[in-house]
């Protein structure tokens, strides 16, 4: 990636300067590479992969000794779920134009630098495990907290419809769902969703936690996937376990009931061939062997479970179950480099596959707003998704 800085040009960005620390700042425009473009920022969705880094718990601005490198020393521009149009494009750049809409996968990896050969992975389609592998908004790299970002041109799809640029905002989110799912199917599981063999059919889905992940793995199974067995969810939340029930499933607050019981009775004692963590909350590996069949299939996608002895993993190893930790959303590559999962995402938006509108509570106007959302709103009872439009 060029990282020439325009030296004269500057722009506005809100930097996390400290943990828990944000402040707008005056800093220099970047200045667009030969395979690159420029994007001026349209719309960011804030994800709890932001939310982590701002509180310290998460932090992969590594050094080369892998050791992370702290904010003070190194502030970082969050923000990785991108929308913007195209202000300027660089020399070599053939297939995108200025004032084109786009969204972009903020992963940068072989083909983003024009390396050849591809790293092992990259070869697989396995791109966000890239040997070569930067995110923006996330490594080190500026996100779109800010006015304007440079990023090669590969890594840019257009929006050749309609779709609002605050739903279009949701393509990342909605991308790691899909990399997640085909990672699942990857797998030698006993149980599969579809399978012909009724016995080796997944017949009950649960998923933990009704937030952004999990609204969009019950639509995603439903609608793109086409499952038709149950789907339950655990969710603490009255409002998003009514949200979820419209989209087709059979909800459980486990305040008020155990948890355990719920499963056995809504599946006949059948327990579940599928579970998904959508929540990163540690405490339910405790009942999570209670839950599910002998060699099914736990996802876990949900980031956090801190200060939990995951100890009771242990009697997942008895119970041969397939655990899957899948992470990002790039996937493989069309002829041109580009991400298919990202466009996969996109035309499912486009096509109103996957509705997002509910899950964007709350919106920011500006940069300066933005803090809000990590200092008070995201822990309100109505907040599910927040979304900057600029």
């Amino acid at each position: 990636m060029n990282n020439l800085i325009n030296k004269t040009a500057t722009m506005q960005a809100l930097l996390l300067w400290d943990l828990g620390k944000f402040e707008v700042r005056e800093v220099p425009k970047p200045q667009v590479g030969s395979n690159e473009i420029l994007l001026r920022t349209s719309a960011v969705g804030l994800c709890g992969s932001d939310f982590h880094i701002f509180s310290g718990e998460l932090n992969l601005n590594k050094d080369r000794n892998g050791q992370p490198i702290p904010l003070l020393q190194q502030p970082q521009i969050l923000g990785h779920e991108i929308v913007g149009v195209v202000e300027e494009v660089g020399a070599e750049v053939q297939d995108l134009s200025v004032g084109d809409r786009v969204i972009l996968d903020q992963g940068l990896n072989c083909f983003s630098r024009k390396r050849q050969p591809l790293c092992e992975y990259c070869v697989t389609g396995d791109s966000h495990q890239c040997e070569f592998y930067e995110e923006h908004g996330i490594t080190g790299l500026p996100g779109a907290f800010a006015e304007y970002l440079t990023i090669p041109a590969v890594n840019a799809i257009r929006i050749d419809s309609d779709l609002e640029t605050v739903q279009a905002a949701l393509t990342e989110a909605l991308s790691c769902v899909i990399h997640s799912s085909d990672v699942v199917a990857k797998t030698r599981a006993r149980y599969q969703i579809g399978a012909e063999e009724l016995e080796r059919r997944v017949q009950s889905i649960l998923i933990f936690g009704a937030g952004p992940g999990g609204l969009l793995f019950t639509q995603y199974l439903r609608n793109i996937l086409g499952y038709e067995g149950l789907i339950l969810v655990s969710e603490t939340n009255a409002q998003k376990r009514e949200l979820v029930k419209g989209f087709g499933t059979d909800v459980i607050d486990p305040q008020e009931v155990n948890i355990v019981e719920a499963v056995k009775e809504k599946t006949n004692g059948r327990l579940a061939e599928y579970v998904i963590d959508a929540s990163g909350n540690g405490l339910i590996f405790k009942s999570i062997p209670s839950l599910m069949r002998k060699q099914a299939t736990f996802l876990m996608y949900g980031y956090g479970h801190g200060g939990v002895d995951l100890s009771v993993l242990n009697n997942l190893q008895f119970m041969e179950t397939i655990l899957v930790c899948a992470t990002g959303g790039s996937g493989n590559f069309n002829n041109q480099g580009r991400s298919l999962t990202y466009s996969e995402a996109l035309r499912a938006l486009e096509e109103k596959q996957i509705d997002v509108s509910s899950l964007i509570t709350h919106r920011y106007d500006s940069l300066e707003a933005v803090p809000q959302a990590f200092i008070n709103d995201h822990k309100l009872s109505d907040y599910i998704k927040g979304v900057m439009v600029l």
